[in-house]
């Protein structure tokens, strides 16, 4: 989830399922921010989705009012303030899906239930959900799936958690029933917001009624591979060199790298990158006659060529595209805050720049022995007989700020 969105969830409470706005963790300046819609310490809640829509339009006094998306949100239709599957969380049925079996889909279910509550009492201070959690520690083991509630051991285990969650939920949802709160709305902005939804289910059904009148045999069929074929034909896949995309935290910066015997070679020297702020800038710059390690590769002359006589296009891939701030922040939050494909592209960069120089500081920092190595592989290397990491994550994150320093050390700007 990108930082900064604000969801619509639903969430399942002793007087029926109620709709609100979550807005993840975003950062404000030099300040972290987590809320749901409310105001002090009321949580706001809606038995419709219409009554949500039309307090949104017609509230300016609620605690999302700041938030950098809020003008977005207000200006959503009602019928795009439907929560989505995955964000209803029915928080009184967390005791049933604990007597259950504990199989992937009710692991996964609970797991995301618990850590909505837990979300609740942090935002609106609730000692009780707070000591909850402390007071079981064993509800730690969920995010290891399946395989930790296999055997004797496993079923024990899991009798423990739902054990934990029949003696202390009720308490748990009484306190959180007691935040929520469905302040007044304009009727006449509910009955606008209900008519959108009648309206774009209307659209809805019309839609696939349509889709089933069409003949499939009327869409054309794409030959996959030939696609494939003239994606690898491009002029930086004939040279083996990747124009590479870098935002670090101050701007966004273009280079080029390339794999010698399985070993990167970075568009620089001595272990520096060369760095610019566009693609013309680079490719302005390969167009001259410069010292630097890419002069190597046999290639690199087709690539100064291009550039001289200005056919050279800049184009970077989307696998090549690395974005650096956000992590160390989403780190120290835990695991399931961080954005696995961005860790991993960022590892891969990291590790690139550090052979590239001949240091070994990332591969011994990233090492499984250390906490940042550890909770790190946790991520890329998923195990399901691995327990999650345990908070807090403070030198986790310390030390991928760190890595990313030192790796910001080495671009040269140009």
């Amino acid at each position: 989830m990108a930082s900064g969105d604000i969801v619509p969830i639903e969430l399942g409470l002793t007087d029926g399922d109620l709709v609100t706005l979550w807005a993840p963790r975003w950062r404000d300046g030099d300040d972290e921010w987590e809320a749901f819609l409310g105001h002090e310490d009321a949580l706001y809640g809606f038995e419709s989705v219409a009554e949500l829509a039309a307090f949104i339009r017609t509230s300016d006094d609620n605690d999302l009012i700041d938030h950098p998306a809020w003008k977005v949100v207000a200006g959503l239709s009602a019928a795009e303030l439907e929560p989505e599957e995955q964000y209803a969380f029915d928080l009184v049925g967390a005791p049933e899906l604990a007597a259950g079996d504990p199989d992937p889909e009710t692991i996964a279910e609970l797991e995301e239930t618990l850590d909505m509550v837990r979300t609740i009492g942090e935002v609106c201070e609730l000692e009780v959900v707070t000591k909850f959690f402390g007071s079981h520690p064993v509800l730690g083991a969920l995010p290891a799936g399946v395989n930790a509630f296999v055997g004797r051991e496993g079923q024990e285990l899991w009798d423990q958690i739902g054990a934990a969650i029949a003696k202390d939920w009720d308490q748990v949802i009484d306190a959180i029933d007691s935040v929520v709160q469905t302040p007044e709305v304009d009727a006449a902005a509910v009955a606008v917001a209900e008519a959108e939804l009648l309206a774009a289910e209307e659209n809805i059904v019309d839609a696939e009624d349509v889709a089933e009148s069409e003949d499939d045999n009327e869409f054309e069929q794409v030959d996959l591979d030939a696609e494939d074929e003239e994606e690898e034909e491009t002029f930086w896949n004939l040279v083996g060199i990747d124009p590479v995309k870098i935002i670090t935290s101050d701007g966004t910066w273009f280079t080029l790298r390339c794999y010698l015997d399985d070993e990167p070679v970075f568009l620089g020297s001595e272990g520096n990158i060369t760095i610019f702020s566009s693609e013309r800038a680079l490719a302005r710059y390969l167009a001259d006659d410069h010292d630097h390690d890419l002069a190597r590769v046999s290639t690199f002359e087709e690539v100064r060529t291009a550039a001289t006589d200005g056919s050279l296009e800049v184009e970077v891939t989307e696998e090549n595209v690395y974005v650096l701030p956000g992590l160390a922040d989403d780190l120290a939050v835990g695991p399931r805050q961080v954005d696995v494909d961005q860790l991993d592209l960022a590892v891969e960069l990291l590790t690139d720049a550090a052979d590239y120089a001949g240091d070994d500081g990332v591969e011994q920092a990233l090492a499984k022995s250390t906490p940042l190595g550890w909770y790190v592989s946790y991520l890329l290397e998923p195990d399901p007989n691995r327990m999650a990491p345990s908070p807090p994550f403070t030198a986790e994150a310390a030390g991928w700020r760190a890595l990313e320093q030192a790796f910001e050390a080495r671009l040269q700007k140009s």
